[in-house]
Parts: C-alpha cells; structure tokens; sequence
C-alpha cells in the first residue's frame, strides 16, 4: 500500500480499476467509474467557479450518504477546491449562516433537503440538485473528461480540503480545516494500522458531513483502494442486514449508535457477516464487551478530533476501557485547567474502578507539534485551541501510571457539585452497568443556588419499568460512585434525542431540565427514596428556582 502526498493523487490511482468500488441500495459503481465520475464533476466545478484571489474555492455539500457524496468529495480533490459539508437538521438562519459562513460559492443538494433552503438568503450560491434531469443534463457535457484534465488552481499537500463544522454545544459551530495532506495522511495511517486491504469494504452509515465519516472510513478506503458501501443515514434496523447485503468488513460510529444497534431484538444470525472491525469513540466498556459477546466483533475506541490536534493509538497491551498512548509525535499531558498543572496518575480498585476521579480528571493538552490547522474565519475559537503554546483539546481524560488515557468526557460535560468537578462521562459509565439500561445520558441542571446538580436521562430495555427501589439500590452498590454523583433527577425516555452525528443531544436535556413530558423521578433530599415529581413538587421547585433568581434549565446554552 503506497502512500500519497495529496486525496486528489489517491482519486486518480482508481482510473482503469474495474472492481466494485462504492455502493449503496440502489447503486454499484467500479473504482474507475468512481474516478471517470469525479473527473466529470470536476471539469463541470471549473466552469461553474472561475478561479477568485484568496485561494481554494469552496462548493457545500447537503446530501444524504449517497454515492454523489464521496463523488463531489473526489471531484473537489482533483480541481483544487474546498468542501464544507453542510448538517440537514440546521435549520432557518442557522443553516444559511453555515453555507455564508464557509463562502460556498456552489451547493450540492438532493431534492428531499430542497425545502430546507426554501426563503434563505444565499446570494451568489449556485444550487445543484442530484436527483432531478436538470442535473444530469448539465454534467453530460463533461462525460469524457479524466482525472486531472480540470483544475481551479494547483493540487499541493497543503491545499486546503475540508471544512468540518464542530459540533459544539453551544454557540455558533466552528468549521475545522483539514488539508489534502493532512486527510491522506490520516487516511493511510488507519490503513496500516488496521491492515485495511482492497479486499475490504468500508460500510459508511455515520453522516458523511461528520469527519468521522470521511476521515476515519472513506480516506482509508480510498488509501487501500478497499470498497465502500454507504446507508443513506444510521438505521439500527439496517444495520445487520446491510453489513451482509454488501460484504461489510470494517465500520466506524459515534456517540449512541451502539446502543441502539444493542437494543435491536437479538436474532440467531447476529454473526452471520464479515464484519471483523468497529472503530469509533464513547462506546463505552460496557456496551462494547456486549457487542463483542453478540456480533462477535471488536470495537476499537481511537481518539482524533476533525482539529487534528491530538491523537492517541491503540496498542495491544491497552488495558480494558483505556482508548491508548499518545501517537508517536504528541506529548499529551492531563492537565487541571484552572492551575495548568499535571493531573495525578489514576488509581484503581482491584476490579478496575477509578478511586480519584476528582484529582485525576482533567483536560488532554498537546505540548508536542499540532496538526491542527485552524479554523476557518474564527480567530478567537483558534486562540482558544492554542494557548500558552500548548493545543488545548476541550476533551476531559485521566491517565493510569502506565502513561495509558481514558476517555472521561468534554469539558463542556463537566458539572459542579457542592464545588466539586465531576464529568459526567465518568457518572455514564457507571449507571450503563444498570442492566435495566438501554441508553443513558448525564448532564447538569442548575442548582438554585450555585453550582450544578446532576440529572440522568434513562432509555429502559424492552419490556423494562423503572423501578425507583431497584435503581436506588443499584447506585448503592457501585463502589466507585462517589457522594455527589447520584443523580437527583431521573428522566426515563423512550430513547435518547440524539444530534445528527448519534452523538447525546445535551443541549435540549439541559435546556428541558426536569420541565419535561417525560416521568421524572427525584430525591427531595440527598440519599432520600426516589419519588415521582409530581405538579406540586415541580411548582414549589420553579419557586424555590426564581426567589435565587436562577433558572432549572439552561435557557441560553
């Protein structure tokens, strides 16, 4: 497997490759159509965009995964262009902000997210739109053309590829840049590591606007000339289906995608595919030694933000739980935040739990070289990044003696319980040992007076009634709770609300608090029985609330 300096230099390897190089339900093209494909799109962007001072021009993608998806991303590699994918669940002034923001010139749609950009102000954006004649008509002309026939301006390590936009928790999402290099790089990093081969086929089912998508399932792929198979957005219900119908061996996910894939009924053709590898983020130790026990398949945790700014590896002695070391060019450090100073090592019960969450915790930072490469037109969010020379990664971790890290949360997850720090990634973990538990999220409300309390949001398993009592003494049991993690409020859901990327919607739990539809339960005073709240409880909580002038759910986040 050779490497490549640039995406548009890997693009062009697939031209006279006649195998299945992507598919979906309704498709199946070869490499070299997917390269014919690209150089067409290519030539068709050239005349659409003149060359502007200022650098690489930038096209908008809001697609579902299909295949003109990674067919405009080939496109844009080979012409010197930029692409900013764009989340169909924005909407309003959000969404058009995000195509102003990122100076897309073109926008690639599909006629199903045409009512989304009905009324938006979008000066000077041509709008392509994939599925209608119209479409097809204009991009006959350029059916002749090859790969590296049309380009907008040079094709270097360094032209700028993507613009990924964070998915932050509050304000305004930060669009990540990501070279040509850099994306190549990564791509065959995972390659090797993960012995990608161009027997493989990549299954693409988290959205492909996310960098993890295209980053850590697409680029490798395309690095070992492997096959991908792409869903048109995460179905759990499709999930084992499609794995078989498309020879699926590899997958990446995020946020809560396991548990829902965990919560489908169990069948006896659960290991009946090829899948032999999952890699991802925040599955959990819990919900990945119960994937492997059912699918047979490992879940490997890896840890590498869309910024690039820090990376950690997996090797084979990582402990249980642990996401790795640092990668060979970071000097990752755990760092208190408010002093700057170094986090205690870990330590551990005999069974593995963490005794000294509250010394040990703290934020990863980069003091080694970065490959972050900035943020498009956002100088503050940079400078918050960097600071003090050091790259500041807005992720909560702890590190064992061994110098091994442990995924603990984001700093914006972090609550403050009678003046204690707590993340609520480290309380997560705990309660998912709940075998009632099909899905949980924790979050902090705030307190009336000062500070944070703690509410957990429970999606049950099939068939399963919270029963107060039994979850009570469940949360005695657990050793490694400490005091001031109980939650006070428990919400039990149908499922959780998740963002676009499968990721927890916090954002709406905090900002629904325990002001909710759903059964909420609570503990009037700490360590008392959880008890419905009822009206009458939930009326003398709002004015317990406004006479400290503080509001139970975070209304501005």
């Amino acid at each position: 497997m050779r490497g490549a300096d640039t995406v548009a230099e890997l693009v062009r390897r697939q031209w006279g490759d006649h195998r299945i190089g992507l598919r979906d339900e309704h498709h199946a093209l070869t490499h070299h159509q997917v390269a014919a494909g690209a150089a067409a799109r290519a030539a068709l962007l050239v005349d659409l965009m003149p060359p502007l001072p200022g650098g690489e021009p930038h096209l908008g993608i809001l697609l579902d995964n299909t295949p003109e998806y990674p067919l405009w991303l080939s496109a844009a590699a080979l012409a010197g262009a930029a692409v900013a994918g764009i989340n169909p669940t924005r909407r309003g002034a959000e969404l058009a902000r995000d195509i102003r923001h990122t100076a897309c010139r073109v926008l690639v749609t599909q006629r199903a997210h045409l009512p989304l950009l009905d009324g938006l102000p979008l000066p000077g954006v041509r709008i392509l739109v994939t599925d209608t004649d119209a479409y097809r008509e204009l991009l006959a002309p350029y059916g002749s053309a090859r790969p590296g026939d049309a380009r907008l301006g040079p094709v270097r390590p360094d032209s700028r590829f993507l613009l990924s936009f964070t998915s932050g928790s509050t304000g305004a999402p930060k669009a990540a840049l990501c070279s040509q290099g850099r994306l190549a790089a990564a791509g065959a990093s995972l390659a090797a590591h993960f012995s990608v081969g161009r027997d493989d086929v990549h299954y693409v089912c988290m959205p492909m606007f996310h960098g993890n998508a295209v980053i850590a399932d697409w680029a490798p792929a395309l690095v070992a000339g492997a096959g991908v198979a792409l869903r048109a957005r995460f179905s759990a219900s499709r999930f084992l289906s499609d794995v078989r119908d498309f020879e699926a061996t590899y997958f990446t996910y995020v946020g809560r995608a396991v548990q829902y894939l965990l919560a489908t009924p169990p069948t006896s053709e659960d290991r009946a595919h090829r899948l032999r590898l999952g890699f991802g983020t925040e599955a959990g130790a819990v919900d990945a030694a119960r994937f492997r026990e059912r699918f047979g398949v490992p879940l490997v945790e890896g840890y590498g933000s869309s910024e690039g700014g820090a990376s950690i590896q997996r090797t084979p002695d990582t402990p249980p739980g642990a996401v790795g070391r640092a990668a060979p060019a970071d000097d990752l450090l755990v760092v208190d935040a408010e002093t700057g100073r170094e986090c205690e090592a870990a330590r551990f019960s005999p069974e593995g739990r963490l005794l000294n969450a509250a010394e040990a915790v703290g934020e990863l930072v980069n003091r080694g070289r970065s490959a972050f490469e900035g943020y498009w037109r956002n100088p503050e969010a940079q400078a918050a990044r960097l600071r003090d020379g050091w790259y500041w990664t807005g992720d909560l971790f702890y590190r064992d003696a061994d110098g091994f890290l442990y995924f603990a949360g984001r700093t914006d997850d972090r609550l403050r319980v009678d003046s204690e720090n707590l993340a609520a990634a480290m309380i997560e973990h705990i309660l998912a040992r709940w075998d009632q538990a099909a899905g949980v999220a924790v979050y902090a409300i705030p307190d009336p007076v000062a500070g944070d309390q703690v509410m957990a949001a429970l999606a049950l398993r099939e068939g399963a009634v919270f029963d107060p009592a039994e979850f009570a003494g469940f949360l005695a049991a657990q050793r490694d709770l400490g005091t001031k993690m109980p939650p006070r409020f428990v919400r039990v859901m149908p499922e959780l609300p998740l963002t676009a990327t499968n990721k927890i919607h916090r954002v709406a739990l905090r900002r629904e608090s325990f002001l909710c539809e759903d059964p909420v339960w609570w503990r009037p005073a700490p360590g008392a029985p959880y008890e419905p709240l009822i009206p009458a409880a939930t009326a003398a909580l709002r004015g317990e609330y406004a006479r400290q002038g503080r509001n139970p759910g975070f209304a501005d986040s």
